[in-house]
């Protein structure tokens, strides 16, 4: 994840898609318009909306305002579910470790942040970078000097720290699932230099043993592949009633892409590319070659 545009779209959280996906069937069962909700609550028909895509914190009392609306009444198990369950998006936003790292973190890479956080599992195809989360610390720390995008130490650091911190999921109790395909470019950039980079394929050798996490490599001899145009992140979720979501990097920026046929697009690049790739043994094997390389 690298310094990218400020302004890139924001996701909804997950907690808070599916209280707007609940709102959302619940005023079309009412037969209410998005206008109809705003004229009851008093605010424009784009907060209502924003509401329903879950990309706005929700006060309980405008989630209790809207179920009166829907005739649902503020007793029932439904309302008290669903205000739990925006209480629990808000406080999600709110108290996530990442927080205290301030403004070192871009608004796309804290709102990333806060999606792997509750992800369970992660797919993702790069063409110039070892993933955040499989990074030595060296191999990070060079990668955020090249950026230029923080200059002082102290905020290198701190960035470095954060990537350290995400990593803490790969040894939890319930640890988060790790699919990465590598264009074997990546293993060839020296980033650090020799004695960096032999430690951070040496690394990717080691947590390739965990059962959690895959690593391939899609060789130079595959030609033209799909992975040509960028680098992308694939987070699925838990719950059942979750969608996956996506993150894209291009050179203008980093994007989102929630909506299904875009976010099945992805899922269908990446099978592609892990189809192509080495299998992961073999794929093992090039990297333990190309680590060797870097000790000469």
């Amino acid at each position: 994840m690298t310094a990218a545009d400020r302004s890139a779209g924001k996701p909804s959280t997950v907690l808070g898609r599916q209280l707007g996906d609940e709102l959302r069937r619940l005023r079309e069962a009412a037969g209410m318009t998005t206008g109809d909700v705003a004229g009851e609550l008093d605010c424009t028909k784009g907060k209502v909306s924003r509401i329903e895509n879950g990309r706005v914190a929700v006060r309980a009392p405008d989630v209790l305002a809207m179920l009166r609306s829907y005739g649902v009444d503020a007793d029932s198990d439904k309302a008290r579910q669903l205000v739990t369950l925006a209480r629990q998006a808000n406080r999600r936003r709110r108290s996530g470790w990442w927080n205290k790292f301030g403004p070192v973190l871009i608004d796309t890479y804290r709102d990333y942040i806060e999606l792997e956080a509750m992800a369970e599992g992660v797919r993702t195809f790069q063409a110039q970078l070892v993933p955040g989360l499989l990074q030595t610390a060296e191999y990070s720390r060079a990668v955020t000097v090249a950026s230029k995008a923080w200059q002082t130490p102290d905020e290198i650091e701190r960035f470095v720290q954060v990537r350290m911190a995400r990593q803490k999921r790969l040894r939890a109790e319930t640890p988060l699932s790790v699919w990465a395909v590598l264009a074997e470019g990546v293993l060839h950039q020296r980033v650090g230099g020799p004695a960096v980079m032999r430690g951070q394929l040496e690394h990717l050798l080691d947590l390739a043993q965990l059962p959690h996490i895959t690593v391939q490599v899609l060789p130079f001899t595959r030609g033209a592949h799909s992975g040509m145009f960028g680098p992308y992140v694939v987070l699925s979720f838990p719950q059942a009633a979750a969608m996956d979501v996506v993150l894209t990097e291009t050179p203008i920026g980093q994007f989102w892409q929630e909506r299904e046929p875009e976010v099945a697009r992805y899922q269908a690049l990446f099978d592609d590319a892990r189809t192509s790739a080495l299998p992961p043994t073999e794929s093992l094997a090039l990297i333990s070659r190309v680590a060797r390389e870097n000790a000469e």
